[in-house]
């Protein structure tokens, strides 16, 4: 596989989690969730309802890019966690790193608060997926950025995935 971390990338409650947790059990990679990569300021600021801004995410984006590096200078594949929600991240994360390809979970606005309001225990509450969005840049045109739509069972959306690495390496 010519990707050798793929970045499960997507608003809050888009599947990122376990769309990559099974991702990474079919390809046989590692999986690493982005949410144990935050500073301990992040959680906090997060459980307390407040959004995170670029300064908060800076030194996150930057352990994601290091766990990426760290990934393709031994060699190995993992499945990373992590919402890149700006075009500027996933450029950070890009940087030092030649094989990294972004899976974006592309769900519409209704059908994420659903998927919020149905959750439980998890730190991102419904109130801050309008930030989510607001932030949101597209990468559909990114180069080595495949989207995906989540309107779809778990079992489905990974192998829309599979398919579409398998493509990308193969070309």
């Amino acid at each position: 596989m010519a990707a050798k971390s793929i970045i499960v990338m997507g608003v809050c409650a888009s599947g990122k989690s376990s769309i990559a947790a099974r991702l990474a059990d079919v390809i046989k990679a590692k999986f690493i969730d982005g949410d144990d990569l935050h500073p301990k300021a992040n959680i906090i600021k997060m459980a307390k309802g407040e959004a995170l801004n670029d300064a908060d995410r800076a030194p996150w984006l930057e352990r994601i890019r290091d766990a990426a590096f760290s990934i393709e200078q031994k060699n190995e594949t993992a499945v990373i966690v992590c919402s890149a929600l700006k075009q500027s991240y996933r450029q950070q994360i890009r940087e030092g790193n030649n094989h990294v390809v972004f899976l974006y979970l592309e769900g519409s606005y209704q059908l994420i608060l659903q998927r919020i309001q149905a959750r439980n225990g998890h730190f991102m509450k419904a109130d801050m997926l309008d930030s989510q969005f607001a932030i949101l840049e597209d990468p559909s045109n990114e180069p080595g950025v495949i989207t995906v739509n989540i309107d779809n069972s778990i079992e489905a959306i990974v192998q829309q995935a599979v398919n579409a690495l398998t493509e990308l390496a193969s070309s």
